[in-house]
């Protein structure tokens, strides 16, 4: 047991935020429950599991778990459960699993070994670009905007804390650059919607301009204390869309008011330093890496989500990591979480 707390701040930040989630929850979504408890049993094994799991066994098998995770992104496309015009999900029993997000502490554990030591030749960028934008875009195909954001902004994480050339900088902006007018028709049609009315959502408000509108209406009318759970019209009344999973920041704030979202601000921000005192200890440069990639993943997804809820950034469909109804969000965070524990080590 001694081994599962080396950080015993971060396990106590994890379990307020997954208490404060689930309380909100049983508000807005009780139709979720039992399964949603079904996922966090699942998440709270693999957090252990990966928590005891030596490091280096773990680092060992990345080549074998990046060849897994490219074959399960594939899987969606041809067995995946279309749902509201996308194909992200794949049906198992009672349950739906988002090989997007389950692979993405994987992929993050990949790059931290293949920049490590990274020498500046042609082939080896090459070969690097293909390694990123393969998972990538696979993720885009689904469409799944969100995760891909996440997923490249991992990457850019684990760049940043391995040393590279610095030259590699400039060529990976250079190539981020161009690939932007490839990305803009890569994405599905109501993605760009989501995009284009991001500078004014009143101009179709009963369209795409719906869910920003909502959502803004939540966290404006929670006040400083907030409606009270069970309370929320917005969210009562169904009038917020994806009120236990895009937009639970909305939900909280409108039941809990700002001292609610308050509290989950700090809980997120805590968990998130607790990560980057990790980053300061490993000797290990790939743990150091890995770290750093997992850090900035979770900082974008929660900066993101909040963001989103209240009008800052274009709804891209992300869910408050540890806090929202998203069964794969949720194990995929707690894998990460539990290898963060195990580098540490």
């Amino acid at each position: 047991m001694k081994k599962l707390i080396s950080d015993p701040l971060l396990v106590f930040g994890i379990a307020f935020l997954i208490v404060f989630g689930a309380i909100i929850l049983r508000s807005v979504a009780s139709d979720f429950f039992p399964v949603y408890w079904v996922y966090l049993v699942l998440a709270i094994l693999s957090f252990i599991f990966f928590a005891k799991l030596d490091f280096s066994i773990v680092n060992a098998f990345t080549k074998h778990l990046y060849v897994f995770s490219i074959i399960f992104l594939i899987l969606p496309l041809a067995i995946g459960e279309v749902t509201r015009g996308a194909i992200r999900w794949i049906p198992i029993g009672a349950l739906t699993i988002q090989p997007a997000e389950i692979v993405r502490p994987f992929l993050l554990l990949f790059w931290a070994n293949q920049l490590n030591g990274f020498e500046f030749k042609l082939a080896r960028i090459m070969k690097l670009l293909v390694l990123l934008l393969l998972p990538v875009l696979l993720i885009l195909a689904q469409p799944s905007l969100g995760v891909a954001i996440l997923t490249f902004m991992g990457f850019v994480g684990v760049f940043l804390a391995t040393g590279v050339d610095r030259k590699l900088y400039l060529i990976l902006i250079f190539a981020a650059i161009l690939a932007i007018p490839v990305g803009w028709f890569a994405l599905a049609p109501y993605q760009r919607e989501r995009i284009t009315t991001f500078i004014s959502p009143q101009s179709d408000p009963s369209g795409a301009g719906y869910n920003a509108i909502q959502a803004m209406i939540a966290v404006g009318s929670g006040k400083m204390t907030g409606r009270g759970i069970g309370e929320g019209v917005q969210t009562q009344l169904y009038f917020l869309p994806e009120r236990h999973n895009d937009f639970i920041f909305a939900s909280i704030a409108e039941e809990l008011g700002f001292l609610g979202a308050g509290l989950v601000l700090v809980g997120s921000f805590f968990v998130l330093w607790r990560i980057t005192s990790a980053v300061d200890n490993p000797k290990n440069p790939v743990a150091r890496a890995f770290l750093s990639g997992v850090f900035l993943t979770l900082f974008t997804q929660t900066v993101v989500h909040i963001g989103m809820n209240m009008g800052l950034v274009p709804i891209t469909g992300v869910p408050l990591p540890l806090v929202s109804a998203g069964g794969s969000s949720l194990l995929a965070t707690m894998t990460m979480l539990g290898m963060v524990l195990s580098a540490r080590k």
